[in-house]
């Protein structure tokens, strides 16, 4: 470690903190409204050069946070997984990073039938967001790093209807697509020496005539047929074609994130989000990351009993295993499409979005696990 890191993680904790700081959910009040401004941060270091290699690094992550708060804030009808597409290519062409973004079509021709099964309530198209970081200087690394995150537009429950109350917060259930955009956002311009895919499944989840029904079976991807037993159980689906899909292009380990269930507010509250997988070496990182960040993540057992609870009568699983265990259940349909790769999930529904102000955090949409994935990436460039 240089003996100037010091002074370099507290500039860049400053100007994090600073720039996070200034985030507020009111972007469409036209009255009593606060603008927030810092006309001027002094930071004292010893060393000009580490100051300013932190003040950059602090900028570059604070941003990402509040690139993808501002994400998980807006409507549903101002960010549709179209328009989520439309930001992933600004991103691309902005920082350098190459794209690609599947329509039903190619998604049709890859068989992702779980995916588009959520897609066929809405009048939105589906898009699946492929954005790829490539360093100019690559280190020689077999081991491709992807991260997938739910992105759900708007979340109504399908067929299975969610109740009204507080449905209008089901515009955050993109939480998850919108973290791993800011996250390629911000590794574009830190510039680690490995690379980094992201993978971002986006599309509402709507009734209609033509929406996913109760008892309908699906084939995913990987030709393996689910049985949708509540469409509200909408994340799981879409996660497994585009894990699947992350597999398909050279990932040989995944870390997902979605705000997948209620049951973990029940079970860790809006404290620690929930970490569960199969490889303890890539959760363990996650865990470490966040604690160096600031991020609480604790971890559940992914014991193969759970399997159990999603064995269906007709089809090779069900999209839900019952009341008991719901975070674990949830994961453990998702490692049915995560089989040969290191892979952790991370269920964020119960910290990806705050009740109440903080004096260091605003109201609504945290950015949880943007700064947590960053250090990971960038522990893990300098470690190569």
């Amino acid at each position: 470690m240089r003996s100037d890191a010091g002074a370099e993680r507290s500039a860049a904790a400053a100007v994090e903190g600073a720039i996070m700081g200034l985030f507020d959910p009111d972007k469409y009040r036209t009255i009593e409204k606060e603008n927030r401004k810092i006309e001027r941060l002094v930071i004292v270091a010893g060393d000009e050069a580490a100051l300013q290699r932190g003040i950059e690094r602090g900028r570059i992550v604070g941003e990402a946070v509040n690139f993808t708060r501002d994400l998980a804030n807006e409507p549903g009808a101002y960010m549709t997984p179209t328009n989520m597409a439309e930001r992933a290519r600004e991103i691309a062409g902005e920082f350098g990073l190459s794209i690609d973004v599947l329509d039903e079509d190619r998604m049709k021709q890859e068989g992702m039938g779980s995916l588009l099964s959520v897609s066929r309530g809405s009048e939105e198209p589906a898009e699946l967001i492929v954005l790829k970081y490539n360093p100019p200087n690559a280190v020689q690394n077999d081991q491709l790093l992807a991260f997938v995150g739910k992105g759900v537009t708007f979340d109504s429950g399908g067929i299975s209807l969610k109740p009204g109350e507080n449905m209008e917060l089901m515009k955050y259930d993109m939480t998850g697509g919108a973290t791993v955009l800011g996250v390629m956002r911000a590794i574009a311009q830190l510039k680690p020496a490995i690379p980094l895919l992201g993978i971002a499944p986006c599309t509402e989840n709507l009734p209609s005539g033509k929406a996913t029904k109760p008892g309908d079976v699906v084939r995913a991807m990987t030709g393996k047929t689910i049985e949708i037993i509540n469409t509200d159980a909408e994340g799981r689906l879409i996660l497994a074609d585009a894990i699947a899909y992350a597999k398909k292009l050279g990932a040989k380990r995944i870390v997902d994130l979605a705000t997948l269930t209620g049951a973990v507010s029940i079970a860790l509250g809006d404290v620690n989000a929930a970490v569960l997988g199969t490889d303890q070496k890539l959760i363990d990182a996650v865990i470490a990351s966040g604690k160096q960040v600031g991020e609480k993540f604790w971890q559940l057992p992914l014991d193969t009993e759970y399997t159990r609870q999603i064995k269906s009568d007709i089809a090779d699983i069900k999209n839900v295993g019952g009341r008991k265990a719901g975070t674990i259940t949830a994961a453990a349909s998702l490692k049915e499409f995560a089989d040969n790769v290191a892979w952790a999930h991370l269920d964020i529904a119960g910290t990806a979005w705050a009740d109440e102000a903080k004096p260091y955090r605003a109201k609504g949409p945290t950015g949880i696990a943007v700064r947590t994935l960053i250090d990971m990436v960038e522990r893990e460039s300098q470690n190569q």
